[in-house]
């Protein structure tokens, strides 16, 4: 399962993270795609001259396999797990724009500057379901899409593709977006605040300390849970002013629905951890992220690499 977020500080620069849970790693580690890579597409041929990208992969037949990308642009892509409701076509769709569901992220770092123009192209997509070989099948995923101003949830279902705006910046797992945002409602009562004394008859009340409102605010791993909490996290942290300051609001924010080991079984009875959090700053171009096994936060900033090679930048 995963955790997604964005939010944008008071000069309006973006930061946009996520939490990877499972069971064991694939290997991913810190890959910069350069400007002068050329990649093709399963479907649409080469693409070249392309802005650089950054975020946390795999590579494989020379492709960057992004759990989460950004690029120089300040547009910034997650897929999270969406089993039982992702559903894409079996087969390239005549007179639309076809797209492997494993290289979706990376086309659209590779071709958009903003949500508004993705958002706009969308429509005229279809995510196919190719694998890039036998080895990766085919994913069910769902998109978080976020720049500095807005977000948005990307959905290819039974429905085809759907897209919704993301008033609240944040994604989880299964159900849909449009489930989880009515679900919220569930969940008006919940107030930052601590409230002052009431008196019932004779007796005077008072809270023991801070966090009584927030009685309700679930804290389990279970994808709507999370959905509740990280939204509330995410919309009450306090707006910050500085890069460490940012940093620090990411990290914390999703360590708030970090997963921790033994906690919360799979279906084959190995535990959920969430393997690393990783989050991208527009103010410096820089992937900030750590791991289960060593949470201090490590970085790697867009502006120290060769962006105009040919070759894909693999960090250790």
């Amino acid at each position: 399962m995963c955790t997604g977020v964005r939010f944008s500080d008071k000069d309006g620069n973006m930061f946009f993270g996520r939490n990877l849970d499972w069971n064991t790693g694939y290997g991913e580690k810190v890959v910069i795609t350069p400007r002068g890579y050329k990649y093709k597409s399963a479907f649409l041929g080469e693409m070249a001259n392309s802005p650089a990208i950054i975020g946390m992969a795999i590579v494989e037949e020379n492709t960057p396999l992004y759990f989460d990308c950004a690029n120089e642009h300040g547009l910034a892509i997650a897929g999270l797990n969406f089993p039982g409701y992702a559903k894409y076509e079996n087969t390239p769709v005549e007179g639309k724009i076809n797209v492997a569901a494993y290289e979706f992220p990376l086309w659209v770092a590779l071709n958009f500057k903003t949500v508004d123009e993705i958002e706009k192209t969308l429509p005229s997509v279809a995510i196919v379901a190719k694998a890039i070989n036998a080895k990766y099948p085919v994913s069910e995923l769902h998109w978080l899409i976020g720049d500095s101003k807005r977000s948005i949830v990307v959905e290819y279902t039974d429905k085809g593709m759907e897209i919704f705006e993301n008033e609240v910046d944040i994604l989880t797992n299964q159900p849909g977006y449009a489930w989880h945002k009515e679900n919220l409602r569930n969940y008006m009562n919940l107030f930052p605040l601590m409230p002052a004394g009431i008196k019932w008859d004779k007796a005077v009340m008072k809270p023991f300390g801070s966090g009584s409102l927030m009685r309700g605010l679930p804290g389990d791993y279970y994808a709507p849970s999370r959905f509740i909490r990280v939204a509330y996290l995410n919309t009450h942290y306090p707006v910050q002013e500085d890069e460490t300051s940012n940093v620090s609001r990411l990290f914390h924010t999703l360590t708030g629905v970090a997963m921790i080991d033994g906690a919360a079984a799979m279906a084959d009875g190995t535990f959920e951890k969430t393997i690393y959090t990783g989050g991208y700053s527009t103010a410096t171009q820089t992937y900030y992220y750590n791991t289960y096994e060593n949470p201090a936060i490590k970085s790697v900033s867009l502006k120290d690499q060769k962006l105009d090679s040919s070759e894909l930048i693999v960090k250790l």
